[in-house]
């Protein structure tokens, strides 16, 4: 795998850190900031929103730069906002501050992917997708405890100067070594096109079908793991203090579940999607039935783990296929997987007050479900390419036996 991948993955470290900081540092910002909790939870809400709305304008603005200097500039921007929310002075600073790097953020993902596949073998794609986005599975693994410690010894502004830190590493390892290559057009051409070019891609309506699929996927995992503290806390029994050990485990399952799918993402993208899809389901299910038996409870966490977001490899893949390797598209990819951590998390906190904490859980369920319906119109695609495959040969063997037969001299009478 070529070194650029693994600078990729080192850039989505970064920002993923600064994503999930906010939320291991809540009481910390809020005292800080002279602000609620609550408040401070907008904050993460914020960077999701803009991460979905401005992500891909901002992809758009930089489609005419070669992917090295695009990559350089987002880096410069997502700088920008976390030294802004390092020496933020107050709340709608630190607001403003989360607008720019999750907008950055999400623009970055896709350039970075879309680089990453460009260097390697069409066969290899979904493996260099998978090694990209080891960054985000690390970034909830390491990224997040490492963070929140940095930010209850030192100070919730130490963390955010840490993760720049970070980035100005990532940001000059990517100006040394990342090579550089012509800007990509739609289709995969190096010539040629434009931004019209790139938003006709989003005329076909198949490509909108496939979004949204991987809006349900992510969105059936994190209506559970938005909630997953305080259930097994308060359903299953587990210790507040054993709960960041339970989520590093969860974030193990994440890394090697991304390995696996990355490795099969390429050759068998719909039949790993359907199985992520109905296994998690099952999973989710389980874990909601069983959450109050502890050991149970851990074992079906961790199955979510390595099924849930994992299939993101698989994901991007059939997106790039129905409709291409551009930043763009890739971009906007990331706004849909963004949208579905929005509503999962969304749907849950409105449904707990009703039906209580294992609500969330049954509404991942609902939506695995739901992403199954929208992967139908594929199996059916490539059940009828495989019969068309299978009758080929039949269909040339009887081609073949005619031309012999016509061939043959013909049998002598009397």
């Amino acid at each position: 795998m070529p070194l650029t991948v693994y600078l990729m993955a080192a850039g989505i470290f970064s920002m993923v850190t600064s994503e999930f900081l906010v939320a291991g540092l809540m009481p910390q910002i809020g005292d800080g900031l002279d602000v609620t909790v609550s408040q401070v939870g907008y904050l993460v809400t914020a960077f999701a929103a803009a991460m979905t709305v401005g992500g891909p304008f901002l992809a758009a603005g930089v489609l005419r730069l070669r992917p090295k200097s695009a990559l350089l500039l987002l880096f410069g921007i997502f700088l920008a906002g976390n030294v802004l929310a390092a020496v933020a002075s107050s709340y709608a600073v630190m607001l403003v501050a989360r607008l720019v790097t999750g907008t950055a953020s999400a623009a970055f993902l896709g350039a970075a992917i879309s680089l990453s596949v460009r260097l390697v073998r069409p066969e290899l794609a979904g493996r260099a997708v998978s090694v990209a986005l080891n960054g985000l599975m690390l970034g909830t693994l390491l990224g997040l405890p490492i963070s929140t410690f940095i930010g209850e010894r030192y100070g919730w502004r130490s963390a955010f100067w840490a993760v720049t830190a970070m980035t100005v590493l990532a940001a000059v390892a990517t100006l040394v070594w990342a090579p550089r290559v012509e800007r990509q057009e739609s289709g995969g051409s190096s010539a040629g096109g434009g931004l019209r070019q790139e938003l006709g891609v989003f005329r076909n309506r198949r490509l909108w079908l496939v979004l949204s699929t991987s809006t349900l996927v992510i969105g059936a995992t994190f209506s559970a793991f938005s909630y997953f503290n305080p259930i097994l806390t308060e359903i299953s029994g587990f210790s507040a203090g054993s709960v960041p050990l339970l989520l590093v485990a969860y974030g193990a399952a994440n890394l090697v579940g991304n390995v696996i799918v990355g490795r099969l993402a390429d050759r068998y993208t719909i039949p790993v999607l359907l199985t992520g899809l109905i296994s998690n389901g099952i999973f989710l299910a389980a874990f909601a039935l069983l959450a109050d038996v502890p050991v149970a409870a851990l074992v079906f966490m961790l199955a979510i783990g390595l099924v849930g977001i994992t299939m993101n490899p698989a994901m991007a893949t059939r997106v790039q296929r129905a409709g291409n390797t551009g930043p763009l598209v890739n971009t906007v990819h990331s706004s849909f997987i963004t949208l579905g951590i929005i509503i999962g998390s969304a749907l849950g906190g409105l449904a707990i007050p009703h039906f209580g904490l294992i609500a969330p859980v049954w509404i991942g369920v609902g939506m695995a479900a739901l992403g199954v319906v929208t992967l139908l119109p594929d199996l059916r695609r490539s059940r009828h390419s495989s019969r068309v495959a299978a009758e080929r040969p039949v269909a040339a063997s009887a081609a073949g036996g005619a031309d012999e037969d016509a061939n043959r001299p013909a049998a002598k009478v009397g």
